[in-house]
């Protein structure tokens, strides 16, 4: 007996295209279904959110005003987003403890179902 294995041969081949990138500079797409490619579309100029509590230093955060942290939620019940309210990151912080303590004591709603008047 021998401990040789017969040597294996692939059939397979990659295509020609397979391993090769799509043509074009930086900032080009390459073709697809939406047709032929070009240059990336830039976003109009939107101004930077600026945090509203670092602004005005007269505003407070509290858990007892609701109606300060309503602007902070969404009408499902989540908690905003900093990209999206333009809060600092210490404010946001301060603003998700208010609001968990305003919900904890039934002063917002928990979830879109759970109404208060």
């Amino acid at each position: 007996m021998s401990d040789e294995r017969p040597a294996t041969t692939s059939s397979y081949q990659r295509p020609a295209s397979a391993g090769q990138r799509p043509t074009g500079g930086p900032g080009q797409r390459p073709a697809g279904p939406g047709g032929a490619g070009g240059p990336r579309k830039r976003r109009p100029f939107q101004r930077r959110k600026v945090c509203r509590f670092c602004a005005e230093k007269n505003l407070t955060i509290d858990y007892k005003e609701p109606r300060t942290l309503r602007f902070f939620i969404t009408e499902r019940g989540k908690i905003v987003p900093r990209r999206i309210s333009g809060n600092c990151a210490a404010h946001q912080r301060h603003i998700t403890e208010a609001i968990k303590r305003a919900r904890n004591i039934a002063l917002l709603p928990i979830a879109a179902n759970h109404a208060v008047g």
